[in-house]
């Protein structure tokens, strides 16, 4: 199908309707086709060729219709630099400094100022590259457009200086944000809809040198995306992780670095349970998914709405279960315990490297040893790994190796996974917690009952040609 559109996409949408140009096998023939379904307003059709002449009508199923008008629209005109090109040719900076209202879909910005359609571009294409953020960075003479893709930044496109406060203003005004005010950072948060399919972007600003640079955190709202085996969890751990969650009452924590998925891990785990049984709250910093059924509550600091804070006000709420966006303190950490040994099922996340750093560094922040071993169920510890591209990867003497096309941005990889391992608090490990043991010795007691390593749980990708030892061994290193 050819790329350039000959409806604007909300025309498309509204009146059930894709055309696009053919090549006319023969004089005489119609040069544009028609797709419709038995949804199509008829007038739509008569109109389409009262304005193209002849046309050549194709039927499809509703369904199909449907994805094929949101594919062609996402697809085409969508990429960030072109944009830029034709938006830095003729740039009215007066023009682009106006009041820009927000639109309802990114696709329908065809007509749009040109800085809107800037913006629309980048949101269109990061999404279609599966980006988790965007970086719109200022310097001394330029400006710096970046995806985080897979873990890693790559450069998208380099804008002119000229035009980068009217990008942070316009994204300043899409998040509800002070746009008069560029000396504070400022978080924000907006809801959009890309062909059809919500996505939630996390907004925040930052004042440099050189002025105010942006990060743009895309949450896929997808359910989807929120299922333990999709996420790369193994038949063997997943069991396990299902009983950890199914229990009345205790603590199971989810550890990693920023950026590992211990979040996600969470989400997908409430997903599991039953909330229309079960009162199910969290408190979050921020909240990333909404999910149905859960009280969701947000921290403030602004305001000082702390997780301490918030997390007595939730025990007051007859829960269930509780999940905690991260432990970040004693106070948070003791509430947390004592909430678990009141009957609650507390769900965390930690910054640690592996499981049994997660029982240390609670230990260390001042929790008693006989509580912790009481209340603490599991440690989940996670990371992600590049998963090869399927387009361009190639075997060498029975070793999968990351070669590079356009399909993956000529990195070798497209998309991740993850690899786990899951400490249970088993009697070896509670006599370890009593008397406060090291690291490596939980590590070895953990090992000693049947713990696989983030190493050793990675091992399955490399057998099935998912990833590289190099890359397992980037990411998980011991």
């Amino acid at each position: 199908m050819s790329q350039t559109h000959l409806l604007p996409y909300a025309y498309a949408r509204d009146f059930a309707l894709l055309a696009h140009r053919v090549e006319p096998a023969e004089a005489g023939a119609a040069a544009v086709e028609v797709w419709v379904s038995d949804a199509t307003v008829p007038t739509a059709v008569a109109e389409v060729s009262r304005r193209f002449g002849r046309v050549k009508i194709k039927s499809l199923p509703r369904d199909e219709l449907d994805a094929a008008i949101a594919e062609a629209y996402a697809g085409g005109g969508g990429d960030a630099q072109q944009v830029i090109d034709d938006v830095e040719s003729d740039l009215d900076l007066a023009r682009l400094m106006q009041d820009m209202p927000a639109i309802e879909d990114l696709l329908e910005s065809a007509d749009d100022a040109p800085v809107i359609r800037m913006i629309n571009a980048l949101l269109t294409q990061a999404l279609r590259e599966e980006a988790s953020d965007i970086h719109i960075e200022p310097f001394e003479q330029i400006s710096v457009v970046r995806f985080r893709i897979d873990g890693r930044l790559r450069d998208v496109v380099r804008p002119k200086k000229a035009i980068h406060a009217s990008l942070i203003s316009r994204i300043k005004i899409m998040a509800q944000l002070d746009i008069a005010e560029k000396r504070l950072p400022q978080d924000g948060r907006i809801t959009l809809r890309v062909g059809g399919k919500p996505v939630d972007v996390r907004v925040s600003t930052l004042p440099t040198g050189h002025g105010e640079r942006a990060v743009l955190r895309l949450l896929d709202k997808e359910a989807g995306r929120l299922d333990l085996r999709s996420l790369g969890m193994s038949e063997e751990v997943l069991p396990q992780f299902d009983q950890l969650i199914a229990q009345p009452h205790g603590i199971v924590l989810v550890t990693g670095p920023t950026g590992s998925g211990k979040t996600t891990t969470l989400y997908a785990a409430l997903s599991r349970l039953n909330a229309s049984t079960t009162n199910i709250l969290t408190v979050e910093d921020p909240i990333e998914y909404e999910l149905a059924g859960v009280g969701q509550t947000q921290v403030n600091a602004r305001i000082d709405m702390s997780f301490a804070k918030a997390l007595r006000a939730i025990l007051r709420q007859d829960p269930d279960i509780i999940m905690i966006g991260e432990i970040r303190d004693l106070e948070t950490a003791q509430i947390a315990v004592q909430a678990s040994l009141t009957g609650h099922l507390v769900l965390a996340t930690l910054h640690t490297n592996d499981a049994a750093a997660a029982v240390t560094r609670l230990l260390d922040m001042g929790i008693e040893p006989f509580l912790l071993s009481s209340s603490l169920l599991g440690v989940v510890a996670q990371r992600l790994v590049r998963k090869l591209c399927g387009h361009c990867k190639s075997q060498e003497q029975g070793v999968w190796q990351a070669v590079g096309c356009e399909h993956c941005g000529h990195t070798g990889y497209q998309g991740r996974v993850g690899i786990y391992e899951l400490l249970l608090t088993t009697d070896a490990i509670r006599a370890q917690i009593h008397q406060q043991a090291s690291e490596a010795d939980i590590r070895s007691a953990a090992q000693a009952d049947g713990m696989l390593t983030m190493r050793e749980d990675g091992q399955r990708w490399l057998a099935d040609g998912t990833t590289t030892q190099a890359e397992l061994l980037r990411v998980a290193k011991e």
